[in-house]
C-alpha cells in the first residue's frame, strides 16, 4: 500500500476546505437483560461489554477499562506503523502493549480514599528495525506520540459535558 497516495488527496481537500477535515465519532451504549453488561454501537460494528469479574460481571465481555486501553492500543499500534512508512523506517516487527493500573475498592465505594479510574497507564512499544538508525527510531517514539489522537486525548482531557434527558 502506498500511504502517500491514500493521504495526498485528503491532506489536498483539508488544505483546501478546512472544515471539510472536522468529524464527530460517536459510540452508543445500551442496556441488555443485566444490568452487568451492555451493547456498545460504534456505528460500523457492535461490541459487547460488561462490568469487570472484581466488580461482579462474568469475564465472557470486555469490561470498558479493556475498551479504553485496547482504544489506546490500536492507536497507537496503527500510528507508528503508519508513521514509520511515511518516514520510510523499514521495520521486521512492531507491537504495543498497554497496561493500567486501578483499584476496584473506588469504584465500589468501599474505599473514599481510592481513586475511580486508572492511576497509571503504561505504554510499550516493542519494535524491531534493525536498519534503522538511532535517530530514524527517536523521530518515529516523537512523531507517533504527537500524532496518537487517543494518547494525546488522555494527556490532555477535552472537555467533557454530561446531559440526562
Amino acid at each position: 500500500m502506498d500511504l502517500r497516495s491514500v493521504q495526498q488527496p485528503l491532506k489536498e481537500q483539508y488544505r483546501r476546505e478546512p472544515g471539510s477535515s472536522r468529524i464527530t465519532l460517536r459510540a452508543k451504549g445500551s442496556e441488555t437483560a443485566t444490568p452487568m453488561s451492555c451493547s456498545v454501537d460504534l456505528g460500523r460494528a457492535l461490541y459487547q461489554a460488561e462490568a469487570h469479574t472484581g466488580v461482579g460481571g462474568s469475564g465472557t465481555a470486555a469490561c470498558s477499562g479493556d475498551l479504553l486501553l485496547g482504544a489506546l492500543a490500536a492507536c497507537a499500534q496503527i500510528t507508528c506503523q503508519m508513521v514509520a512508512v511515511a518516514m520510510g523506517i523499514p521495520t521486521e516487527h512492531i507491537e504495543v502493549t498497554v497496561e493500567g493500573d486501578l483499584d476496584l475498592s473506588g469504584t465500589l465505594g468501599v474505599s473514599k480514599e481510592a481513586m475511580v479510574g486508572f492511576e497509571h497507564i503504561r505504554v510499550r512499544f516493542d519494535i524491531s528495525a534493525p536498519q534503522a538508525s538511532a535517530d530514524q527510531l527517536s523521530r518515529l517514539r516523537e512523531k507517533t506520540e504527537q500524532y496518537c489522537v487517543v494518547m494525546q486525548t488522555l494527556l490532555r482531557p477535552p472537555g467533557l459535558q454530561t446531559e440526562w434527558a
